[in-house]
This record gives structure tokens, sequence and C-alpha cells, in this order.
């Protein structure tokens, strides 16, 4: 017998139950129509293994969201459709007795579908399929019994429908909850994973899920990039993420589709850096699947500090090729005041947490208005901000007799000296950055070296006199 009433295409959002009419108003057509009804469903309630088979297999050739999950488990699925018929056949008959468990049962349909990663459309067709099932089956009974009664169904059928439409929007909503609980699962289970890396805390055993997790190759190459913004005043302390522009075609990864700084995978208020629980990262859930590993093209891994930004770079150039960095820091557009270290290249995800060190390194040998480090470039920089005590002892006893002359007139022969070896120790070319003569250069150095009883002449002195220069700049308060 042709169906009665099409399955509707449209599912509505939210639950909408079933406001039957009191009964004071209900016509006399409209009783039979509800005792046709209970007496069809009850025969569907003493065949419902059979139309549970049906369903399933119905779902198996036409659903293919429920393909895979009915291979697995075919009978984990069974018993989950027979569950949720017997519950909503029933609550047909017992609408006060059913109402309850069916809708627990939908909610948790509805959870577990969710963390199966079965599409919600797929779960929302396979309950319509189940209500037009039943639906067919109720008018097909019923033109069994007596046929002059199929047209009595009419009176009940927006009922029924309404009954479907309540319970799609139950699954739709316990869908996309669990779904948020799971993916902020996801994003606590990768900040944890990256902060322990970056703080080489990460045990061995946790590697391969790690690279997993997060994407990235276990033995793949990769830097660390440090970003600290310029002061943002008392009122705002703490790192603050400036908007950078990275390369687009930068070979680094990023999880769960999420690209760039822009997008971060950790909230500002997360748990503080480095801290990745109790022995290293946290063991994956079966119920949070780890993405499709994929390592080219993406955008890079960016995890909170307390005093700066990391970025995870992954490279894949040759070994010893220091362009990619190169690429990295041209490409870096960072609003003024930015200032950025990019560390020396890693082997492997469990020397990461050499990596964030070296560009910790990176980031304090750059200068306090900002730009960009790349640390194999800094090196002699490098060796003064890890040792700012030994720094400063230098930079006191090589340029502290200077600090006796008027303040302008110091900042003159330091100014003079730094545009000299800036300029491979040319006097004509520091001349030219200074705007005066190449004699005046050589003056200025002879005073210098007359005050500070260094000849720059001689190699040592030379060595002493970069690295001082270095530390007043990079150590001054």
């Amino acid at each position: 017998m042709p169906q009665v009433v099409r399955p509707r295409i449209a599912v509505l959002h939210g639950t909408h139950p079933a406001s039957p009419l009191p009964q004071r108003f209900r016509s006399l057509a409209d009783r039979e129509a509800v005792e046709v009804l209970h007496r069809a469903a009850r025969v569907l309630v003493a065949s419902l293994p059979v139309l549970t088979d049906r369903l399933v297999e119905a779902l198996y050739e036409q659903e293919p969201g429920y393909r895979a999950a009915i291979e697995s488990d075919r009978a984990e699925i069974w018993q989950e459709v027979h569950h949720s018929l017997r519950h909503n056949v029933g609550s047909l008959i017992q609408p006060r007795e059913f109402r309850e468990a069916a809708h627990r049962t939908s909610r948790r349909i509805g959870e577990i579908r969710a963390e199966q990663g079965v599409p919600l459309d797929a779960v929302l067709h396979a309950f319509r399929m189940g209500g037009a099932m039943v639906w067919q089956d109720l008018v097909d009974e019923t033109a069994r019994r007596d046929p002059d009664d199929v047209r009595l169904l009419v009176h009940v059928a927006a009922d029924v429908w309404n009954f479907v439409d309540e319970h799609c929007g139950i699954v739709g909503d316990a869908y996309r909850q669990a779904e948020r609980r799971l993916s902020w699962r996801r994003e606590n289970q990768q900040r944890l994973m990256i902060a322990a890396l970056l703080d080489g805390t990460a045990r061995i055993a946790d590697l391969c899920e790690a690279a997993a997790m997060l994407g990235l190759p276990e033995q793949g190459r990769y830097a660390v990039l440090a970003v600290a913004s310029a002061p943002r005043g008392p009122q705002r302390p703490g790192p603050a993420r400036p908007p950078l522009n990275l390369p687009d075609a930068l070979p680094v990864a990023a999880p769960y589709g999420q690209s760039g700084p822009d997008l971060p995978h950790v909230r500002p208020d997360a748990a503080p850096y480095g801290r990745s629980g109790e022995g290293g990262l946290p063991h994956h859930r079966p119920d949070t699947a780890p993405p499709p590993t994929a390592f080219p093209g993406t955008a890079p891994l960016w995890h909170t500090g307390p005093d700066a930004e990391f970025a995870i770079l992954r490279l894949t150039g040759e070994l010893g090729d220091p362009g990619e960095l190169h690429a990295v820091a041209a490409a870096l557009d960072a609003p003024a005041g930015t200032r950025a270290g990019i560390g020396s290249v890693v082997e492997g995800l469990a020397a990461l947490g050499d990596a964030r060190r070296l560009a910790e390194t990176a980031l304090r040998a750059c200068p306090a208005s900002g730009g960009t480090v790349l640390l194999d470039e800094h090196l002699p920089d490098a060796l003064v901000v890890t040792s700012p005590a030994l720094g400063s002892a230098l930079a006191d006893r090589v340029l502290g007799p200077l600090d006796r002359l008027d303040p302008s007139d110091r900042d003159v022969i330091l100014e003079t000296l730094t545009a000299w070896l800036d300029a491979d120790g040319s006097a004509q070319r520091a001349g030219a950055r200074l705007y005066c003569h190449r004699n005046t250069v050589l003056n200025r150095l002879r005073r210098f070296e007359q005050l500070t009883g260094r000849c720059l002449t001689r190699p040592r002195d030379a060595v002493e006199v970069s690295l001082a220069l270095a530390a007043r700049r990079l150590l001054a308060p």
C-alpha cells in the first residue's frame, strides 16, 4: 500500500513536543483514530525484532554514514535501534510512561554518534528513516486488519510526525553538545602535549602519540619562533600574540584545521606554560580520534608562555640550509615594537624543548626597539645574554672609562665605534653612515683607544669591544 503521509524532508531543530488537544475537544473520529493507532502500535511492539532487522538493513544500504559502524559492530547497532524503537513505539501507546525514557535514549544516541564521528546529517536521516518505516508499518497493519480504518490515521498523522521531529531535535542538540565537549577535550589534550614538548618534559614513549595528535612527524626538522609584543602598560600585563603574517607556503603543521596565529590553539587563560600533568603527556582517549596526519603546507602550532608566544615551525628543506628560516624571518609582518627570535634547527620532537630555549635566547638577543633575530646569525649576542652577569662585567671593564665623559660625548664615541664595526672596520663606510668624514671617524676611534687602553687593530681587543658593545645594548636596564 502506498504511504499515506510522505516522510518529511526538513527536520526542525530543537524540541517540539506534540501537544494533543484536550480530550473534550477531540471529535469522535479523533478518538477512533487513536484507538486504531494504539491497536496497530501494539502489533509493531510484538514484532519489534523483525522491524529492527529491517531498519538496520535499510541503514546499511541507504545511509553511508552508518555503514562503517554497522560493519564494525552490527550487534551494537541492532541493540541501539531496537532500544530506540521500543521506547518510541511504546510512546505512541503510553506517552507518559515512555516519554522520558525515549528522550534519554535519543540523547544517548546523539552523544554516541558524535563520539564515533558519524555525521549529524546521517544520524538525523536514520531517525527520519525509522519514523517513516514505523509510520508505513502502522498504515500497513491497519490496512491488513480493516482497510476502512486507514483514513482514520490521517487524524493522528501530525502527532506522529511531530513526535519524529521532536526526537530529531533532541538528537541534534545532544550531538552538538557532545561535539563541543569533544572539541574542548581535544584542544586541551593538544595544549598539554604542546606544553610538554616545548618544556622538554615529554616522555619518549609519548612522542608517537604526540606526533599523531598534532599532525607532526616524530623525526622531522623543527625550529621554534618566540614572539613578544611591545610593552602594553601596567593595566595589561603578560604576553600578547601580535598579528603576524607568516609565509603562506610555510611547511609547518596545524591540527584540526586551525591555521595561523589569529586562530590560537590555547586560550590566554589556559594553564601556566609548561604544565603537562603528571608523568609527561596526557594519555589519548579512544573517544577522541586524532586527525589524519597532514605534514606539508599548514600553519604553525602556537603556545602561550608566561613572557612570550611560541610557534613550532616544521621545516622540510635540506639539512644545513638556512633558507627556510631566512624566509620566515623575511616574511614576518608584525607591528612596530614586536620582538621575534628564531632558534636553531633541531631534529625530532624530542628536541623541541631545546628549540624553545634557543628561541628564547634569540628573543633576548633582540633589541628592545623590536625586530627579528635569527640565533645562528647572532651567536656573539647570544653568548652575552645567556650570561648577563659576565656580559655586564665585560661592558663595565671595557667601556667603563667612557662613562666619565659627558653623556653626549660618550654616545658619539659609542655610535662611531658601533658603525665602524658594522662596516667591517672601514672608516670610509662608517663615515657615510654617520654623515661625517672618514678622518672624523678615525679621530674618534683613536680617542676611544686612548681612554680605554684598547687597541682596535688587536684581534683580542676587537672581540672584547664588540662583545662589550653588545652587552651594553642588550643588557641595559
